[in-house]
C-alpha cells in the first residue's frame, strides 16, 4: 500500500514522455536517428539497473544486447519474423544467460566484476566471429525480414513504424523497471548499495538480490538488442563489441546513474551531439564530446539528472 503513491508521475516525468511524441511530428526526417536513440536509451536503462541500483560495474553488457539482436535476427531469417515473439525470445535468452553468468559476477568486488564482465563480452564477440556460418561473422547477419506488427504495421523506409514501435517498447519496459525499483525489492537494492555488509544482519540475502537484478538487466538489454535487429533488419558483429559497452557506459554517466531517466536522457544527448558534431567536424568531433564529459564530471555531480535534481527538489531523486 505504501508503494502505490510513489508510482504517481510528476511534471518532469510527464514532460519527459511528451517530448519524444512531439519529436515524431516535429522532426519527421530524423525518425531513424530517433529510433536509434530510443533503443540506446533502453540499453542504458538496463545498465542503470545493475550499476546505478546494485553497484555492479560492467564493461561487457553488450553481450546481452548482442544475444538479443542475434536471437531476433536469426528467428526472422528463418521465417519467424513476428516482432513481438522475437522480443520475448530475445528477452528469455538474454535473461537465461544473464542468470547463468551472474553467479560469476556477484562473487567479486568492483575490479573483479569489471574484468569478469569484460571477459564475458569478449568471449561472446569471438564466439560470434567464429560461428560465421550462423552469425555471418564480420559480414553480419543479412536476410532479416520482419513481418508487420499485429499484421498491420510494416517497417518502411520512412522510419515511422520503427520509431513508434521502439517508443512503445521503451515506455512499457521503463515503467516496469520504475515499478521494480520503487517496490520493496528496489528498496532492498538501495540498502545493498549503501551498506552491502550490513544487509545480512537484517536477514537479507545480498547475493540473491544481485543475481535477480543482474538477470533483469540482462533481459532488458536483450530486448534492446532485438529492437535494433528488427528496426534495421540487419545484425552486425559489433553488437557484441567492447565499443558498444563503452558507449552505453558513457551515455549513462552523462545522463546520471541511479535515476532510470538518466539512461534515456544521456543516450539522447550523446547521440544528438555525436550526429551534430560529426557533421560539423568529422575529424575532431570526439574532442568536443570528451570535453563535455569532463566538464560534466567536474561540475555536474550525478550527470545531467544530478544537475536537474540540484535545480529542483521536485525531480525524481537518486537511488542512494
Amino acid at each position: 500500500m505504501s508503494v502505490l503513491p510513489t508510482l504517481k508521475w510528476n511534471r518532469f516525468e510527464v514532460t519527459f514522455w511528451l517530448l519524444p511524441i512531439a519529436a515524431f511530428f516535429l522532426f519527421p526526417t530524423y525518425l531513424t536517428l530517433g529510433s536509434q536513440i530510443l533503443i540506446a536509451g533502453l540499453f542504458a536503462l538496463s545498465l542503470d539497473l545493475i550499476l546505478g541500483y546494485a553497484r555492479i560495474i560492467s564493461l561487457g553488457h553488450a553481450a546481452f544486447f548482442g544475444l538479443g539482436a542475434y536471437t531476433a535476427g536469426l528467428l526472422a531469417r528463418h521465417g519467424l519474423g513476428e516482432p513481438l515473439s522475437g522480443l520475448f525470445a530475445a528477452a528469455a535468452i538474454a535473461a537465461l544467460v544473464g542468470w547463468m553468468t551472474s553467479f560469476l559476477i556477484v562473487r567479486g568486488q568492483d575490479l573483479t566484476r569489471l574484468m569478469v564482465t569484460l571477459g564475458i563480452g569478449l568471449m561472446f564477440y569471438e564466439a560470434a566471429n567464429q560461428a560465421s556460418s550462423i552469425t555471418g561473422g564480420v559480414d553480419g547477419l543479412s536476410g532479416v525480414e520482419m513481418k508487420k506488427i499485429f499484421g498491420l504495421f510494416g517497417f518502411g523506409l520512412d522510419g515511422k513504424t520503427a520509431y513508434l514501435y521502439s517508443l512503445a517498447v521503451l515506455f512499457i519496459v521503463f515503467n516496469g523497471a520504475r515499478a521494480l525499483v520503487r517496490s520493496p525489492f528496489g528498496l532492498s537494492l538501495k540498502g545493498v548499495r549503501e551498506g552491502e555488509r550490513r544487509m545480512p544482519a537484517i536477514g537479507a540475502s545480498v547475493r540473491h538480490k544481485l543475481v535477480a537484478v543482474y538477470t533483469v538487466g540482462a533481459c532488458i538489454a536483450g530486448i534492446a538488442g532485438a529492437l535494433l535487429a528488427q528496426t534495421t533488419q540487419f545484425v552486425g558483429i559489433d553488437v557484441f563489441g567492447f565499443q558498444r559497452s563503452a558507449d552505453i557506459m558513457i551515455m549513462l554517466v552523462l545522463g546520471g546513474t541511479g535515476y532510470l531517466y538518466g539512461g534515456p536522457l544521456g543516450a539522447a544527448v550523446f547521440m544528438i551531439l555525436q550526429d551534430y558534431l560529426a557533421n560539423l567536424n568529422p575529424v575532431y568531433w570526439q574532442f568536443w564530446l570528451g570535453l563535455l564529459l569532463v566538464l560534466l564530471v567536474l561540475f555536474a555531480r550525478g550527470g545531467l539528472m544530478g544537475a536537474l535534481v540540484a535545480l529542483s527538489g521536485r525531480l525524481p531523486g537518486r537511488a542512494r
